[in-house]
């Protein structure tokens, strides 16, 4: 069964860091592209960063140079790595995986999400 799982959310004051985790299982990560995707409250689901089955990485405007999308296949896990949070950023995360995919940024070819991990920016 495949399964992915994000952890790493919290509470957060402006200016601040965390880092999310997707950890996978049931498949291979190596041969999954993995995008992060991000919902705030009131508003529509977005992607904020993917990275393809050959380490390409995309980012969205308005987390570049702030966010760093990394995996690590052996422990079967992506990170997203955030500095620099703004009040903006908060949301909930979610991993999803897409296979074989080269391309990450297609959002319609992810067909397995995890289940969230709120970040909070606040004060």
């Amino acid at each position: 069964q495949l399964q992915l799982v994000e952890s790493g959310g919290g509470l957060v004051q402006p200016g601040g860091s965390l880092r999310l985790s997707c950890v996978v299982s049931g498949f291979t990560l190596e041969y999954y592209a993995i995008g992060w995707f991000r919902q705030a409250p009131g508003k529509g689901r977005e992607r904020v960063s993917c990275i393809g089955v050959s380490d390409n990485t995309v980012y969205e405007d308005s987390v570049k140079g702030r966010f760093t999308i990394s995996r690590d296949n052996a422990k079967n896990t992506v990170y997203l790595q955030m500095n620099s949070l703004k009040p903006e950023d908060t949301a909930v995360y979610y991993c999803a995986a897409a296979y074989l995919a080269y391309l990450c940024d297609i959002t319609r070819q992810y067909n397995y999400w995890g289940q969230g991990t709120l970040v909070n920016v606040s004060e």
